[in-house]
């Protein structure tokens, strides 16, 4: 069972995903928050798989609730996936920087909020190659609006990645899956898991989000390399 904490302060919008999660039999909806600081204490009492931040609340706002729960060593195994209105938005790029898995705009259809819920619970980012292409291309490469470079000490954290390591963190920032990777790399799916999990740890990032982040931000991938 996948366990789902919802925050939004949106009643009705709450509702509506309630209804839409715990509809289906793998996943079940643990608790709703309507601003940030209850969205962080909740998690901490129950400990979800996923958290369904809205980006904008009163209050603690979505933002800085991701923030608070990304560096809380007991949550570690909670991922939370950002929710907003629009794609090309500020907080969003600052969340993923932050912690957060990926994010959703609220408009998505249901089977992709569902099939991105389990995507996130099992590991994976949820960044669409093309909208992740146009969130980093305004907010964190030279000429946008966001922090354009990574800061010294994040540029001496890349030095220690080998050769296929930096070769396999340009590929997560492609959108590339680990097996995708391995077939692209010509090595085993395990070999290609092992690789990335070193790449996590050598930078010090949470999850394969935070590495695509990284990874455009430090120059390895630039938005107008992908089609």
């Amino acid at each position: 069972m996948i366990t789902v904490l919802l925050a939004d302060d949106q009643a009705l919008v709450r509702a509506g995903f309630r209804a839409l999660i715990d509809a289906e039999p793998d996943l079940e909806v643990v608790a709703e928050a309507a601003d940030g600081l209850a969205a962080v204490q909740l998690t901490r009492q129950t400990r979800p798989d996923v958290v369904l931040m809205d980006i904008r609340m009163p209050g603690v706002d979505g933002l800085e609730a991701t923030r608070r729960i990304a560096a809380d060593p007991d949550l570690t195994a909670t991922r939370v996936v950002i929710l907003t209105t629009f794609e090309l938005d500020e907080y969003v790029f600052e969340a993923l920087r932050t912690g957060a898995s990926g994010f959703l705009v609220k408009d998505t259809e249901p089977v992709d909020l569902l099939r991105g819920v389990r995507a996130v619970a099992a590991g994976d980012a949820l960044l669409s190659p093309s909208v992740t292409r146009r969130v980093i291309g305004e907010f964190a490469t030279p000429g946008g609006r966001g922090r354009p470079t990574r800061p010294p000490e994040d540029a001496g954290r890349l030095q220690q990645l080998t050769d296929r390591e930096r070769e396999v963190m340009v590929l997560v920032g492609e959108g590339l899956s680990n097996d995708e990777i391995a077939a692209r790399l010509v090595i085993s799916p395990a070999t290609a898991k092992t690789h990335v999990s070193r790449t996590m740890v050598k930078l010090g990032v949470r999850d394969r989000a935070q590495l695509v982040v990284l990874a455009y931000e430090a120059g390895l991938i630039r938005p107008g390399w992908l089609a």
